[in-house]
């Protein structure tokens, strides 16, 4: 399942390169969450380090990623992975037919009170 967030780039790693030949870079994305902003953190491994390769710091982007969860002497680590970076105004969300490839979420249905079950 793929998540979406839109913040400003704060920070953008080096890859690292592992004994096993894992390459991973990490990016610090400052999220606006009302009063306190969040500082998320996000991975991309192997191809997908190259993605951060044109951006820099202060930039807005939206970003792409799914939770990874993996178990480890008892612990629980989850990761954001990322796998797609959309600019603010970046014309490559185009899709070859002129329209965008980011759709726009709709209204909710209005509901009444006495539609909802609770």
């Amino acid at each position: 399942m793929a998540y979406d967030l839109t913040g400003k780039i704060k920070i953008i790693q080096e890859a690292k390169t592992f004994d096993s030949g894992f390459t991973k870079r990490e990016m610090v994305v400052i999220v606006e969450d009302g009063k306190y902003p969040q500082e998320i953190n996000l991975e991309f491994v192997q191809d997908k380090i190259s993605l951060l390769d044109s951006l820099q710091v202060g930039q807005e982007i939206t970003v792409t990623f799914d939770i990874r969860g993996r178990e480890y002497n008892g612990r629980y680590f989850n990761n954001l992975q990322g796998w797609k970076i959309v600019t603010a105004g970046d014309e490559s969300a185009v899709s070859p037919e002129g329209q965008s490839s980011l759709s726009p979420i709709p209204d909710p249905p209005a509901y009444e009170d006495k539609d909802i079950p609770f």
